[in-house]
């Protein structure tokens, strides 16, 4: 019987990988901005239609967040695969998934169709999102990151984190441009075009994604496996008990990039709409501009990360959120444009995306390679719970202060602050409790800024 090492194809160029892995996280953001906006502006007419449009608008945006619920199970049920079987055959499965179900909105009949087999159907292919968007974030960042040359893992980890932005453009790009036919044409069929094109990004990432070879070092962790006759081992029942220090942290970690994130983006545009009296689309251009601009720094914070560590980005990252958390307000309650455009801009630029560049490879560097997929995913996906819901949570707030955002801009500045600790003690947990691995040389120690990697 052969083994992995004697069957093993030549590995994939970095590039390529990268390619693939950016092109499913595309796939992954476009989905979740785009479902967010049609909640917010189709769903309840044509899903949850009633005399009360406000009870439409709840029903439709709590349907966005049954994703957030189901995510850290998609995590686990592909996190276990990925860790036992391999990374590329889940990512496969999980753009398959993910993909299909976007693209299947877009082809569902309406609640004047079918009655309530509509928002059923709905409410179906939104948890076949969540589930493959669970596995998909962390095994698109390990395939890069596994594959990357040690000296440059920052760089190219952090192009699929550039995604993001990139997801921001193309969702609502999309759906601004149907939507500027008119609200009969939008209503009628043209909301379907966007979630239909998730058919061509399937396509495409399908094609790239088959032709990418198994990552290196998982090759390698299954050959050692093999060779010791080890027997196989759950996945998140080691992580819980071997890393569950490593777990805590990365948790919190996230936690303040997935806060600011949403407090910036999506109630951001609702602050500036509803609290201060500006256009609509003073948000939407604000937040337009500063996903160009993240688009680029992303890659930029990952490549400076291979030079200066990535605990002093997202240390950094998180100390400016906590020190321009209440700044911004003070922008936006100016009313003028240009103000509310540079905080938008200042803040998502400077804060969570300086966070979220480095953190695939930050987080992956706290686990070992046998249960770093389960690891990483559930410290991005349990964390994406809360951020989730910190929109609807700041929306209540401003409700019960009367339209004072204070409140909402120190809960910004403590999860940055919570942030920022966890960063800072995730190298000391992994040198007193030794769960990191192995140790390394003193020529290793001097010339790197860097959390331990785990083996």
């Amino acid at each position: 019987m052969t083994t992995p090492s004697t069957t093993a194809t030549k590995p994939t160029s970095v590039r390529t990988v990268a390619i693939a892995s950016f092109v499913g996280a595309l796939m992954e953001w476009y989905d979740f901005f785009l479902f967010g906006t049609a909640s917010a502006v189709v769903f309840a007419p044509l899903f949850y239609p009633g005399d009360d449009p406000a009870t439409g608008t709840i029903a439709a945006f709590a349907t966005f967040g049954i994703g957030f619920v189901v995510r850290p199970l998609g995590g686990i049920i592909f996190g276990h695969f990925g860790d036992r079987v391999g990374r590329k055959s889940m990512l496969v499965l999980t753009l398959s998934i993910m993909g299909l179900g976007t693209a299947a909105i877009g082809c569902l009949p309406t609640y004047d169709s079918i009655g309530l087999w509509a928002p059923t159907l709905l409410v179906i292919c939104r948890l076949l999102q969540g589930l493959g968007i669970g596995g998909e974030y962390a095994g698109a960042a390990l395939m890069v990151v596994e594959h990357a040359p040690a000296n440059r893992k920052g760089f190219w980890g952090s192009l699929p984190q550039a995604a993001s932005p990139g997801g921001i453009l193309l969702g609502t790009g999309a759906f601004a441009l149907v939507s500027s036919f008119g609200q009969d044409f939008l209503l009628g069929w043209g909301w379907r075009l966007p979630f239909l094109l998730s058919f061509a990004l399937l396509a495409v990432g399908l094609i790239i994604r088959l032709k990418v070879s198994e990552s290196p070092e998982f090759e390698r962790a299954r050959a050692r496996r093999e060779a010791t006759n080890e027997a196989p081992k759950i996945p998140l029942v080691t992580v819980l008990r071997k890393y569950p220090g490593n777990l805590a942290l990365a948790f919190g970690a996230r936690l303040g990039e997935a806060v600011s994130s949403n407090v910036i983006n999506a109630f951001g545009i609702y602050y500036v709409y509803k609290v201060v009296g500006m256009s609509s689309q003073v948000g939407l251009y604000g937040m337009l501009i500063a996903s160009a601009l993240s688009f680029f720094a992303v890659p930029f914070y990952g490549w400076l990360s291979d030079r200066v560590g990535r605990k002093r980005i997202y240390m950094t990252g998180a100390i400016l959120g906590a020190v321009l958390a209440f700044p911004m307000f003070w922008l936006f309650n100016t009313g003028q444009v240009g103000a509310a455009i540079l905080a938008f801009c200042l803040l998502y630029v400077l804060v969570p995306s300086m966070m979220f560049a480095v953190q695939s490879v930050f987080f992956s560097e706290l686990f070992g390679t046998d249960v770093r997929y389960t690891g990483l995913s559930l410290a991005y996906q349990l964390s994406s719970i809360v951020g989730g819901y910190v929109p609807t949570a700041a929306t209540a707030l401003l409700l019960v202060l009367g339209g004072d955002p204070w409140l909402v801009a120190g809960g910004f500045t403590l999860t940055c602050v919570i942030a920022a600790v966890c960063v800072f003690f995730a190298n000391d947990v992994s040198g007193m409790t030794g769960s990191i691995g192995t140790r390394r040389t003193r020529r290793q120690r001097t010339s790197r800024r860097e959390p331990e990697i785990a083996q």
